[in-house]
């Protein structure tokens, strides 16, 4: 079967695929289509004749999509979607779908929250959740005119009524280990310099060892709308024979990010990893999100094996903001962390998040301190969303805090993040407001320049250097159009 699998046109360097609802970051970053490229993986891996297009990192436009579509001629259309850009994503599918004649897919969170609204604005099947199991599944059936009732994990029109089969289990370790290796799937469809990561070396890969996070945060997306709470993770062999492959097939790489939420859950997994990539002599730089629970031991064996950043969820410098999300560490665990990750060698970037329950001007300002204190070599501040399907979005709803349920207004025009949660004692502009501030008063101050030095005038520093840059000229222009829209 002939597939078209797009990550449809939006707003300039919109993330569909981050945590968070899909925005276009501040720093310049863009994300691969991570998940979508996994699909592709399993569907060529089955025979079928996939064509791979990300139209935001092409800058296409939807008739740059179209045209590319229709000299594909696919039989399956698969969409990208995320909730702020939903309308426009199933748009782009009913479009593409009818000057096609291709029966029409949509994949990602919303599915598992919206897949009436998606297929009664003319989509013609939803995959919820993780979908490249089901959509091989779906295209085996469809490739051999076989009804669709026990395609497991989609829903679909019958008649007037949505028919939703029943859910697919989640991907277990030895399914994780069959599928091919995602930076194939950029070789050979994406060009890797279209993408950027603010906190990576420049070009990167993005991939995942495992799946799944069983922390139970409040706020976070993909543990309710895509991929579990259960942590499954592909055998070190595996992970280690990708990292060999990039290594020999794509040498431009300076960086490997692992995307995983839980990477390091298992001190004794991570371990066994460093381990293998010193055996084999793959001196490859890599980084990762961790946990602010991570051990010194394990710091040091993961800078020892070519480790260079962790990206860690520190979210609030306020315990009791900690507790309101059900984050499950603490202000003392997170300033250990950073003690050691120094220690270590390591560079830390340092994720916050203003606007989440309880929070007010005295506690937004004891992040901004805890910040100050801690010294991250980067630092992300975000305005808190509440997704559909979260714990965070129900407690909003039932308390009157949501200015809307519409997650399509939480983004302005250029894709940048607005609060729609606003508090009687601390309101939407208050969070807009401490986000900027926060961005500006840590990297627009001369104390941030021993910080920037630092890692600039280190080995590999002009690597450094040139993401520093390109992120600061994001940043810059991203003041420029806030300055102006207010």
């Amino acid at each position: 079967m002939r597939i078209y699998v797009l990550n449809p046109p939006f707003v300039e360097n919109y993330v569909r695929c981050g945590r968070w609802q899909g925005v276009a970051a501040r720093g310049g970053t863009l994300y691969y289509p991570v998940w979508l490229a996994y699909a592709v993986a399993v569907l060529e891996q089955a025979g079928h004749v996939v064509r791979f297009a990300d139209a935001v990192a092409g800058k296409w436009s939807l008739t740059d999509a179209l045209e590319d579509a229709k000299a594909f001629q696919p039989e399956l259309l698969v969409v990208d979607t995320n909730f702020s850009s939903l309308t426009n994503d199933v748009e782009a599918a009913v479009r593409i779908k009818k000057e096609t004649g291709a029966r029409s897919v949509m994949v990602g969170p919303p599915a598992a929250m919206f897949a009436d609204k998606m297929l009664s604005s003319g989509a013609d099947i939803v995959a919820r959740f993780e979908y490249d199991f089901t959509l091989r599944e779906l295209a085996d059936a469809l490739a051999a005119h076989h009804s669709l009732d026990f395609v497991k994990g989609i829903a679909f029109l019958k008649g007037d009524s949505v028919f939703t089969t029943a859910d697919r289990e989640f991907a277990n370790s030895a399914e994780l280990d069959s599928l091919p290796f995602v930076a194939g799937v950029y070789k050979r469809h994406l060009k890797i310099r279209d993408y950027f990561l603010g906190h990576s070396l420049y070009p990167t890969l993005q991939i995942f060892t495992g799946r799944g996070c069983p922390y139970p945060c409040s706020f976070c997306s993909w543990p309710q709308n895509l991929m579990g709470r259960r942590y499954r993770a592909r055998s070190v062999d595996n992970v280690l024979d990708e990292f060999a492959y990039i290594a020999a097939n794509l040498p431009e790489v300076k960086e490997v990010f692992i995307e995983d939420d839980t990477f390091t859950i298992h001190k004794k997994r991570v371990l066994e990893f460093c381990r293998g990539l010193k055996k084999r002599g793959l001196k490859i730089t890599w980084s990762c999100n961790a946990r602010a629970t991570l051990d010194f031991e394990t710091m040091q064996a993961m800078k020892e094996a070519g480790c260079r950043l962790l990206d860690v969820g520190f979210e609030s410098g306020d315990d009791s903001i900690l507790q309101n999300i059900q984050k499950g560490i603490s202000t003392t665990e997170s300033r250990e962390f950073a003690k050691n990750a120094k220690k270590a060698g390591l560079m830390v970037l340092g994720d916050f998040v203003f606007g989440f329950p309880g929070e007010n001007k005295k506690t937004a300002a004891k992040t901004m301190q805890f910040v100050r204190e801690i010294k991250p070599d980067l630092v992300q501040y975000a305005i808190a969303a509440p997704l559909p399907g979260t714990a965070f979005y129900r407690w909003c709803g039932e308390r009157g805090y949501l200015l809307t349920r519409d997650l399509e207004e939480s983004i302005d025009e250029n894709g940048f993040q607005k609060s729609i949660v606003s508090y009687p004692e601390f309101t939407a502009q208050d969070i807009q407001h401490y986000v900027n501030a926060g961005l500006k008063a840590y990297y627009l101050k001369i104390s941030f320049l021993p910080i920037a030095l630092k890692n600039c005038f280190k080995p590999g520093g002009f690597q450094e250097m040139r993401i520093l840059f390109r992120s600061g000229l994001f940043f810059l222009r991203y003041l420029f159009y806030s300055r102006r829209a207010s």
